[in-house]
């Protein structure tokens, strides 16, 4: 199924009043390492927890993770306090997406291992070339031989139904593809949809994959979460930039400058690094990405997906 034609599948009903019945959280918006990051002890900026998102499904009383980050014991709970869910009632994770095999989106995996939740297999839905890495390689492996997760292949194009008006498609996209390949997800409820792309080379070398560009994009979906890694190629002294591809929050920005306000208004940066001045809640950078229009995702934010 391509994109187009499963953003055409989910119905396009305008969300009206009431309860969240669908409610997306971030619980990370940093890159990988967040902040402060190793080696830099007196960073006193704005700390950052790794990207990651929750969907919180109260229709069926489920919770699903996009990415489980290094700091998923924080993030659990502050999706539990956020989401007054009490205690003593275990992880509550009905199932966790994998984008792909760098540390910010899936050493977390390891606490659901026997020296930690000791879990009892859930669901982690992953690409072919990513299950196969958790498969074969340790410590992951260890984690399916004692059923502490059960792994859900993906295919690319093709909608995983989490419910009977509810799935999750993986969008493939260019990145440093080492162990996994490396993808997005569209999340499509019968009201709205989200994309959730916080990784990846250029949006140019998207089109190039395939049909989607990052325009198609937003034409297609509500709330867009994507990769803002980094400000501007000036961020890193010392190194060459061109050696590192991101979109740059600026490129991003002049490429859509000329969308209307309300497409602008459904751009939600994420996945940024510890150097970038978007960090920074008071920044003349986050003043500039808001003048013009767009937002930029911080922990703890949340959108209605359905009501």
């Amino acid at each position: 199924m391509s994109l187009i034609a499963a953003i055409a599948a989910a119905a396009a009903l305008a969300v009206s009043g009431g309860p969240c019945e669908r409610e997306l959280i971030v619980l990370g918006a940093g890159q990988d390492a967040g902040a402060p990051q190793i080696g830099n002890s007196y960073d006193e900026g704005q700390p950052l927890l790794p990207s990651s998102l929750a969907l919180v499904d109260r229709k069926h009383g489920t919770r699903y993770l996009f990415d489980a980050t290094p700091t998923i014991t924080r993030q659990l709970k502050l999706l539990d306090r956020q989401t007054g869910r009490g205690e003593g009632k275990g992880l509550g994770i009905d199932g966790i997406f994998l984008t792909h095999a760098h540390i910010g989106h899936y050493l977390g995996l390891a606490f659901l291992g026997v020296e930690a939740a000791n879990a009892d297999k859930v669901p982690v839905y992953a690409m072919p070339r990513m299950a196969a890495f958790l498969r074969e390689n340790g410590p992951w492996n260890q984690l399916v031989e004692k059923g502490n997760i059960g792994l859900r292949e993906m295919t690319d194009g093709d909608l995983t139904v989490l419910s009977d008006d509810f799935g999750v498609l993986p969008i493939r996209v260019p990145h440093r593809d080492e162990y996994s390949e490396t993808v997005g997800f569209l999340i499509m409820t019968p009201d709205r949809r989200a994309i959730y792309m916080p990784d990846l080379d250029s949006w140019d070398e998207l089109a190039e994959m395939g049909d989607n560009t990052l325009e198609s994009l937003i034409a297609g979906g509500d709330f867009l979460f994507l990769d803002a890694t980094f400000y501007d190629d000036n961020e890193l002294p010392g190194r060459d930039m061109s050696r590192i591809p991101h979109p740059r929050v600026k490129a991003t920005m002049e490429r859509l400058k000329d969308l209307p306000l309300a497409a602008r208004r459904k751009v939600h940066l994420i996945h940024y690094n510890h150097t970038n001045p978007i960090r920074d809640h008071h920044s003349a950078a986050t003043r500039d990405v808001r003048y013009h229009g767009f937002n930029i995702a911080r922990m703890g934010q949340s959108v209605c997906l359905s009501r």
